[in-house]
């Protein structure tokens, strides 16, 4: 199929872009494209407008800002899973990137079109769960911050407004020598993944979890993080027995049911799959467990 007719707009300044989206009607942004286009394609999403942003500079770059990862939300997936800075202080994102479709999505996705996409089965959103990432929305009105948490609304649901657009997100940088792990199943490499988590632990020269964080991705309408499972942990010499009983509490979450799998069984795989990234990230810590 092909899209129903539109008109193309290409900003250079985010000014210009801030301005297309504020003043065009059934405005839609292209980002990448490689969710948006398919689903034009079959006339899922009709747009009027169609705003380009891939030659707006100002939304890209990589910095490290008061122990703060600043990434522009026009980075390439591509690069920035070879980014000797993301593997550097946020080494959990540069794993989950390798996740990410095939080779040809990373080329042309990015990572603001990741997360205002919002699908609860992407690896993206998740990793900025489990970092407590800081998105940064621009708009005619200026720039606002939201927290990841804030930010994700539901079922491929964000607090975009129509007129904004994602600018840059921060990562809080974690304690050096932090471990990280990641996993998903499946059925195939590049499908969306039924289950997954990424988890992230601080741990001591005592072994003790001075801080943990456990994110879940593809179980429930977005990806949510294991409280219980952080606090189970947390203060804890962690083996594997911690282990087992934090990965435990992902049976806690409310999962989604649908024609790729029934409730239960994503609940078992969220269950495998954080004890199989929590092992990783203590492993990364120096803990054999």
């Amino acid at each position: 199929m092909k899209p129903a007719p539109f008109d193309y707009h290409a900003p250079r300044q985010l000014k210009e872009a801030a301005e297309l989206l504020a003043t065009l009607p059934n405005a839609k942004i292209l980002a990448g494209g490689q969710s948006l286009v398919a689903m034009m394609n079959f006339r899922y999403v009709i747009v009027d407008h169609l705003v380009d942003l891939a030659h707006v500079d100002d939304l890209r770059g990589i910095a490290v800002i008061d122990g703060h990862l600043r990434i522009g939300a026009m980075m390439r997936q591509r690069d920035l899973e070879f980014s000797a800075e993301v593997a550097r202080h946020c080494p959990l994102l540069a794993q989950a990137l390798r996740h990410v479709g095939h080779r040809q999505t990373r080329n042309r996705g990015t990572i603001g079109g990741s997360l205002a996409h919002a699908d609860p089965a992407a690896e993206l959103p998740a990793v900025c769960a489990a970092y407590d990432a800081v998105l940064h929305l621009a708009s005619i009105r200026g720039l606002r911050s939201v927290p990841f948490r804030d930010f994700s609304l539901g079922f491929m649901a964000t607090a975009l407004a129509p007129d904004e657009m994602i600018a840059a997100i921060e990562l809080p940088i974690w304690r050096a020598g932090h471990g990280h792990g990641f996993h998903e199943f499946a059925r195939r490499q590049g499908d969306f993944a039924l289950a997954g988590a990424a988890a992230l632990l601080d741990i001591g020269a005592d072994n003790v979890v001075r801080r943990a964080a456990l994110a879940l991705f593809g179980v429930a309408e977005q990806p949510v993080r294991v409280e219980a499972a952080e606090a189970a942990l947390t203060g804890k010499v962690v083996d594997a027995t911690a282990i087992q009983t934090a990965a435990a509490a992902a049976w806690l979450i409310e999962p989604i049911s649908d024609i790729h799998a029934g409730g239960d069984y994503r609940r078992h795989l969220a269950q495998v799959l954080s004890a199989r990234a929590l092992v990783d990230a203590a492993r990364r810590a120096g803990v054999d467990v």
